[in-house]
């Protein structure tokens, strides 16, 4: 079971509950034991069980050395009551398991649970495509526009651009498309998170796992760029955010001995009371920070813990899909607690058990859990929250490659393009610039605006030595025919057309002039002079 992929979500959780209960009835040493003046084969004490079960859990990746023996007790009292186990008399369920001499033994029945069905989602959460250059219109031209700066566009660069002139296509268009609406702009967050999420995961698909349904793109935008300087969101309506004495409590023993308020009164156990005043806040939330609906992706990431790196990432794309307000409360109890487990100065918050494993045990069902009360909720919760807490500044940072892929195809929505008919060739690589004109304008630019570009395309191809002269001919048919002044005003007779392109000399054909039937030879005639 080490290292191993299992499932996801209940599913997974219950695998995870089975494969835990193979283990420990197949581990766990089973011995003769005298009770009452009586023995009993095959049984062992609480204390035996309890012993076993936590070093089982604790050398095991997918629950790890945090698990301590409080709640190990826990989870066998829940294999009390679900028969996983019974007592020598064969009692199960009706008293608490409890970590003594007491016997127990294993049934002879399957105490393994059935798989869960995985749910399907697949009518209502596909994704709507993502909006590309293909969906346009016509826009109606709007007047009194604030003109702005073209592009200016060289000769080259204009031939590349408008290849009608020259025989390659014959008709061009440019694209106007309404300006990308911020609901666009939410939802091509939405769909480029939840698949850049599921590459992460490494899965072909969420289905069972994450309902798009569920997912805001609003909350999306807001988590990255509605932050402080420290990278924490900035809520708009303060009405949700902490209340102030739980925000003073929290600086205070974030900081602690600094932070305290003068003015307070301080006793002996001061800290443990603000810290109890936290707790109370937290524990009271009507759901988990990381919420039902996102319950399966979270505890999915667990597999991937061993792998750092990859962890992170996935909790960074996971953590933008929460509520602003969750991810503002997580952000700030993760940080909370990582500062009270490294501060020396803070004195002992509990007189048993160590601080670390206090602030886990303390927070860990207030960041995860499921509405059904899984059996190993505690546990896995346990482990994703001491990752959180040891990595809260790289999982709170926002994903550079997600941001980088969304902002560059928003980018290329809001260019201007020009598309030639029969071809999807795209040359907005370039930047271009279009403004909406009034008609007088349009027509003027017309005559005018086109005919130096246009100019500069015939004389470029007049110059090119190394297109034949054959090829040359036809090309400035073409020209003609498709711009008629530009080439009139060019070559306004036909001298000057030969002046530039001369016609071609005819080769001496001797056979031709001594042979021709249709004009007769006319007979050869010396004449002589004499020089007296």
């Amino acid at each position: 079971m080490e290292g191993e992929i299992i499932g996801t979500g209940p599913y997974r959780a219950t695998k995870l509950w089975n494969e835990t209960i193979k283990l420990f009835r197949g581990g766990m040493p089973l011995r003769r034991h005298w009770a009452n003046f009586r023995y009993y084969d095959s049984t062992f004490t609480g204390s035996e069980a309890l012993d076993y079960l936590h070093e089982l859990l604790r050398s095991n990746y997918n629950f790890g050395p945090e698990v301590t023996r409080y709640q190990t007790l826990q989870l066998l009292r829940k294999f009390f009551k679900a028969h996983v186990i019974e007592d020598v008399k064969g009692r199960h369920g009706t008293e608490d398991f409890e970590d003594n001499s007491h016997l127990y033994r294993f049934p002879t029945m399957s105490p393994l649970k059935s798989l869960p069905t995985r749910p399907s989602w697949r009518d209502s959460s596909d994704l709507p495509r993502l909006i590309r250059w293909d969906d346009y219109e016509e826009m109606p031209l709007k007047e009194n526009v604030a003109p702005q700066k073209s592009a200016v566009l060289t000769s080259d660069l204009w031939n590349k651009r408008h290849s009608v002139a020259i025989g390659d296509v014959h008709e061009c268009k440019l694209i106007r498309r309404r300006e990308v609406t911020s609901k666009q702009v939410d939802h091509i967050w939405k769909s480029m998170t939840v698949t850049h999420l599921q590459r992460v995961l490494g899965l072909k698909t969420l289905e069972g796992i994450l309902n798009p349904v569920h997912v805001n793109g609003k909350h999306i935008v807001h988590n990255i760029f509605s932050v402080n300087k420290t990278g924490i969101v900035v809520l708009e309506n303060k009405a949700e955010d902490m209340p102030y004495w739980v925000i003073s409590a929290m600086k205070c023993l974030a900081n602690w001995p600094d932070g305290s308020d003068a003015k307070q009164p301080l006793y002996p156990g001061f800290e443990r009371d603000v810290l109890r005043t936290v707790a109370d806040y937290y524990q009271r939330l009507k759901e988990p920070l990381l919420t039902y609906h996102l319950y399966e992706v979270f505890v999915n990431i667990l597999s991937l813990l061993q792998e750092q790196d990859k962890a992170t990432e996935a909790l960074q794309v996971s953590c933008l899909l929460l509520p602003p307000p969750n991810r503002r409360r997580l952000q700030l109890l993760l940080r909370l607690m990582d500062r009270v487990c490294h501060n020396p100065r803070l004195p002992p918050l509990n007189d048993t058990i160590a601080t670390r494993t206090l602030m886990v045990q303390m927070f860990s069902r207030c960041v995860l859990g499921s509405p059904d009360d899984m059996d190993l909720d505690e546990l896995l919760a346990t482990k994703l929250v001491t990752f959180m807490m040891e990595h809260h500044n790289a999982v709170f940072q926002v994903n550079t490659r997600l941001r980088c892929q969304v902002e560059e195809h928003l980018s290329h929505l809001k260019r201007a393009q020009i598309k030639y008919a029969g071809s999807d060739t795209d040359f907005s690589a370039s930047p271009a610039f279009c403004k909406q004109i009034k008609r007088v304008d349009c027509e003027e630019q017309k005559v005018i605006g086109t005919q130096i570009p246009l100019q500069q395309l015939l004389e470029g191809l007049i110059a090119d030595k190394e297109l034949p002269v054959k090829d040359k001919k036809k090309r400035l048919k073409q020209f003609q025919k498709s711009y008629p002044e530009v080439y009139q005003k060019r070559f306004p007779t036909e001298e000057s057309k030969a002046a530039v392109i001369p016609e071609k000399t005819p080769r001496f054909k001797p056979h031709l002039m001594f042979f021709n039937l249709k004009k007769p030879v006319q007979p050869f005639q010396r004449s002589w002079s004499f020089r007296a």
